[in-house]
């Protein structure tokens, strides 16, 4: 069981810590716990109440009413929520939910929930990215262990690849672009979903995956269909500032098109003539329909 403080909660809900108070107080229908020192903290229990309370609060229920529940009819009403854009947070909540308590069975019925009634391009952008977020902020505030990113992160890149598997290979075709993560980023669950939206868009791939030295990929390189090279970069583990990195990257296949995209290349400012660089979702989509060079 762990706890969490009422600014992860206002981080996690959306709920701000001076509101919650005047709830606790005004309506009296949650009650957190105290340390000897008198400060709040929640539980793994409480976490889950407050993201019901929160999605209902964020979807037009007085605050009123919501108190008037029991908590069981509370969760009820969440859990039959329809999709939409507008409460995708429903289901980025209930993964929360499920990685918290490590429920791999939960965690697993929520994606298959989400796939079947908004697609699986849906699922990715627009429940698992953001629900990634989440769980990133419970990491760096040392309130989750990263055996709990790991354990999620497992669970979407093994239905990544999954779906990516569902595409199928083409007979005698090779691969034309080749996708990798440099050496030292270990990140590549962006980089699978990216590999499964070009084989859908008719692309012929080969994924390397992640960790992978330049030195690994020369004798990939030297096969004549090869023409890309794709880089996701979120973290710079090279030892190299990012420009040199491309520097040495560009100059050592020539006869190559680099392309890289992630946060790690947002401050990538020198130009090379093979390389490009996608800096925004809809500059990667481009590239994957092919329109871009």
């Amino acid at each position: 069981m762990q706890s969490f403080t009422i600014k992860d909660i206002e981080n996690l809900t959306g709920i701000k810590a001076h509101t919650l108070r005047m709830w606790e107080q005004r309506y009296k229908f949650f009650t957190p716990k105290r340390k000897e020192s008198l400060h709040r903290f929640y539980d793994n229990e409480d976490l889950k109440q407050l993201l019901h309370i929160s999605f209902l609060y964020n979807s037009g229920w007085k605050i009123s009413r919501i108190a008037a529940l029991s908590k069981n009819q509370i969760t009820d009403i969440v859990r039959q929520a329809s999709v939409g854009e507008l409460n995708y947070r429903v289901f980025i909540n209930r993964l929360l939910e499920a990685s918290v308590d490590f429920n791999e069975y939960a965690f697993v019925s929520v994606l298959n929930d989400i796939i079947e009634k908004a697609g699986f391009e849906k699922c990715i952008i627009e429940v698992c990215y953001p629900y990634l977020v989440k769980i990133g902020h419970l990491w760096c505030t040392n309130n989750v262990i990263p055996a709990q990113e790991h354990f999620s992160s497992y669970i979407i890149q093994n239905r990544i690849i999954v779906e990516t598997e569902k595409l199928g290979l083409k007979k005698n075709v090779g691969a034309e672009i080749v996708l990798l993560c440099p050496k030292g980023e270990f990140h590549e669950l962006p980089l699978l979903f990216i590999n499964y939206l070009l084989k859908k868009n008719g692309w012929e791939t080969m994924y390397l995956g992640s960790n992978v030295k330049l030195d690994d990929i020369e004798p990939i390189i030297t096969l004549p269909h090869i023409r890309y090279i794709y880089m996701h970069l979120l973290t710079n583990f090279t030892g190299l500032e990012t420009d040199d990195y491309f520097e040495n990257v560009c100059t050592r296949f020539t006869n190559k098109r680099i392309v890289a995209s992630g946060e790690g290349i947002q401050k990538s400012q020198r130009n090379f003539t093979n390389l490009t660089l996608l800096k925004s979702d809809q500059q990667i989509y481009n590239f994957i329909k092919r329109e871009t060079d």
